[in-house]
């Protein structure tokens, strides 16, 4: 089983083959052990399905290149191991998919930066069930999202999660499930880990894609879905007192995939028509 906590069902494929639980893979020299050199991607499948798994395989290596790392895989091949990989699994299981690249040694240069030359691949799926749309409370915190010129938020990297983690902490300590950020201006962003939305007057909203947070692979599918069935969504730049005064609110994003907000502050919301068209459009392209 390898080392560390406890794990559901898990198997990783790494080096040719697929291993069990949770075997060691970084050691302590790695530049990613010590110099964070990660990136991953999420996807899921969930009721026999897989919906837009070859996006998140194509953007795992996009986050290679954008961290200096030359991936090893193509997202086709990725593609299809995810496919081999849970054959080991009941075929209606609820699986995270998780493929990740590191690098292993350090730039010939330079200490700080790693030799793209050493990158690896590992592709971990494990048991996770799908989280029941009993809806979020969200308030507001005071971390920020950073800028490109601070941190390499144009990647889905292991680096940017602390900040996620203190926000989401802070959210907890307050009483509520998740944490509403800003960007450095002081405009929404996300969710600590989630995309969010709002609708006032039927309108629904999000924050514009302003580099400071990654405009995730189902955000985008959900915008697209609701436009075609007629709905108008638009991405501006949007305040708390937006949310704060919204009719609902709802996030997207792959572990959870389409979930209401029914508090943000002390003020209760219910699920509403946006949320529900939203959810429902999601789940018939997923079975589609």
């Amino acid at each position: 089983m390898g080392h560390g906590a406890s794990v559901a069902k898990t198997w990783t494929w790494f080096d040719d083959q697929w291993l069990e639980g949770n075997p060691p893979l970084i050691g302590p020299m790695s530049h990613a052990f010590w110099l964070g050199s990660t990136v991953f991607d999420g996807a899921r499948a969930f009721e026999g399905v897989t919906p837009d798994l070859d996006r998140h395989c194509r953007r795992v290596n996009a986050s290679a290149e954008a961290l200096a790392m030359t991936p090893s895989m193509r997202w086709e091949e990725i593609v299809e191991l995810t496919r081999d990989g849970l054959r080991l699994f009941d075929r209606d299981a609820a699986v995270y998919i998780r493929p990740s690249y590191w690098a292993e040694g350090n730039h010939p240069s330079t200490l700080i930066a790693c030799d793209p030359t050493s990158t690896r691949f590992a592709l971990t799926l494990w048991e996770a069930p799908m989280p029941a749309p009993n809806g979020l409370s969200v308030t507001l915190t005071g971390f920020r999202r950073p800028t490109l010129e601070c941190m390499p938020v144009n990647a889905k990297a292991g680096c940017l999660y602390p900040n996620n983690a203190r926000a989401t902490l802070e959210a907890k300590a307050k009483g509520f499930d998740n944490a509403v950020v800003l960007d450095m201006l002081g405009n929404v962003a996300e969710l600590a880990s989630a995309n969010v939305f709002m609708a006032k007057d039927g309108v629904v909203m999000t924050p514009v894609a302003n580099g400071t947070f990654l405009a995730g692979v189902t955000r985008s599918r959900v915008i697209d879905l609701l436009r075609k069935a007629g709905q108008p969504v638009v991405e501006k730049t949007l305040r708390h007192q937006d949310f704060l005064e919204a009719d609902e609110i709802f996030s997207t994003g792959n572990y959870s995939k389409v979930v209401p907000i029914t508090r943000i502050e002390d003020r209760a919301l219910e699920p509403g028509p946006a949320y529900r068209l939203a959810r429902r459009l999601y789940w018939d392209f997923a079975h589609a």
